[in-house]
C-alpha cells in the first residue's frame, strides 16, 4: 500500500514560499514562544520540519526529528534523527522544552495523540515545558482540510484536555495565536511578524492557530 511522499508534498506546498523569508519570519516566532517556555536547554522539536523553530533559538541542546531528511535547511549544532517519532530512539526524562508545531491533526487517531503526547512525557525531565501550535479547527473549519495530511479535527479545548491526560499541567491557552499558514495574512516581514506577536489583541482578528503551553509537574506533584 503506498504511502503520502511527504517530500514531494512539503516541496508542492511550499512552492511559492521563499524560505530565507520563512525562516525569518519564524526567528520571531521563535523566539517569542522560547521566552515563553522559559528558555529551556535541551530542547526537543519531534516534528520538526525544515528546523525554522529550532534554528531560531539559542538552546544549547536542539534535537529534531522528522521523517523527511531536512538537513539542507538545518544551522550546525542540531542533532537530527530522521525517523517516525513513534520509532525514533529518545533519551528518558531528558529535555527541559519539548515544541510542537502543525504535527497532531496529522495523526490518524485521537489514541495516536495521547500514545504521542505519553512519549513527549516519559522524554521529558520533571518542570519541563511542552508547547504546541496547531490550527484551531473552532476558527478555520473551511481551509483546515485543504492540507492533504490533516486528518484529525483539533481545537484548543482537545489539546488542553489531551495534554492534561498525558499528566502534564495545563499553564497557558490562546485559542488564537497565529494565521492559519504562510500562504495567508500574515506577512513575511520579521518587523510586521514581531510587532504582530507583541500586539496580543490582533490575534483575535486574525489568528487561527492556537498556542498551548503545559509543565511536566514533579514527582512529588504527581
Amino acid at each position: 500500500m503506498s504511502s503520502i511522499n511527504y517530500e514531494r508534498l512539503y516541496e508542492y506546498r511550499f512552492k511559492d514560499v521563499d524560505q530565507a523569508s520563512r525562516q525569518a519570519v519564524w526567528n520571531e516566532i521563535g523566539t517569542f514562544v522560547y521566552e515563553r517556555m522559559g528558555g529551556p536547554t535541551k530542547v526537543l522539536d519531534p516534528s520538526a520540519g525544515r528546523c525554522e523553530f529550532l534554528n531560531a533559538i539559542p538552546a544549547a541542546e536542539r534535537w529534531s526529528v522528522d521523517q523527511v531528511d531536512n538537513s539542507a535547511f538545518q544551522s550546525p549544532g542540531i542533532t537530527a534523527i530522521t525517523s517516525d517519532i513513534f520509532d525514533a530512539d529518545l533519551p528518558a526524562k531528558y529535555f527541559d522544552g519539548v515544541f510542537v508545531s502543525n504535527f497532531l491533526e496529522h495523526l490518524l487517531t485521537q489514541e495516536d495523540v495521547a500514545r504521542f503526547l505519553g512519549l513527549m512525557f516519559d522524554c521529558t525531565a520533571d518542570g519541563a515545558r511542552i508547547a504546541i501550535i496547531g490550527p484551531n479547527f473552532k476558527y478555520c473549519s473551511r481551509e483546515y482540510f485543504d492540507c492533504a495530511d490533516h486528518t484529525l479535527a483539533l481545537t484548543h479545548v482537545a489539546v488542553a484536555e489531551h495534554l492534561y491526560a498525558a499528566g502534564f499541567t495545563i499553564e497557558e491557552v490562546a485559542p488564537r495565536f497565529l494565521p492559519f499558514s504562510f500562504r495567508g495574512i500574515l506577512p513575511p516581514s520579521p518587523v510586521l511578524t514581531r510587532r504582530y506577536l507583541h500586539a496580543r489583541p490582533t490575534w483575535k482578528v486574525l489568528g487561527k492557530q492556537f498556542l498551548v503551553i503545559a509543565t511536566k509537574p514533579n514527582d512529588a506533584d504527581r
